[in-house]
């Protein structure tokens, strides 16, 4: 969901005090841009400049460690993130039949958000719940054992 301006204004002074109270430290770059992250969801361009001007360091350099961290993102994410797992063993079970049910009901693709800012669809690697394969996750909640047919029934429980 999009932020008001006073939200963002409030956002933007507690990382502005974060960064003068980290900018001095050993390697300060990360720590900073996960508690951007953290405040705004992700790391807007004006962000990222605020972080680079801060630190006196180019974008480039912010830009770099942003885009090659996956724990990063570029783009605002839904209110409920959905990771669903396509490592082996949830692949072999068929979880992309299940991501490619998701990816139907919310009209989206994977790295994705609906327009109403709801729902993110995550393509995951593992999720670590091999035995329950193949595995989905909103949010903290756990589905496993996943055919194409259950999709409907949880998305709706998030709607």
């Amino acid at each position: 969901m999009a932020l008001k301006k006073e939200q963002i204004e409030q956002k933007t002074a507690e990382l502005k005090a974060f960064i003068e109270e980290h900018k001095n430290m050993d390697g300060p770059l990360m720590p900073i841009m996960q508690y951007a992250q953290g405040l705004f969801g992700y790391l807007s361009l004006e962000t990222q400049e605020l972080i680079a001007d801060s630190l006196d360091i180019p974008l480039t350099e912010v830009y770099g460690v942003a885009t090659f961290y996956s724990q990063f993102s570029l783009k605002p994410k839904g209110e409920y993130i959905i990771s669903v797992c396509t490592g082996t063993a949830c692949y072999v079970k068929g979880a992309q039949a299940v991501l490619d049910k998701v990816m139907e009901i919310l009209g989206i693709g994977a790295g994705e958000t609906t327009a109403d800012g709801l729902f993110t669809i995550q393509d995951t690697r593992c999720l670590g719940c091999c035995g329950l394969a193949p595995v989905m996750t909103i949010n903290e909640d756990v589905y496993g054992r996943l055919t194409p047919a259950d999709v409907k029934d949880i998305l709706e429980k998030y709607r």
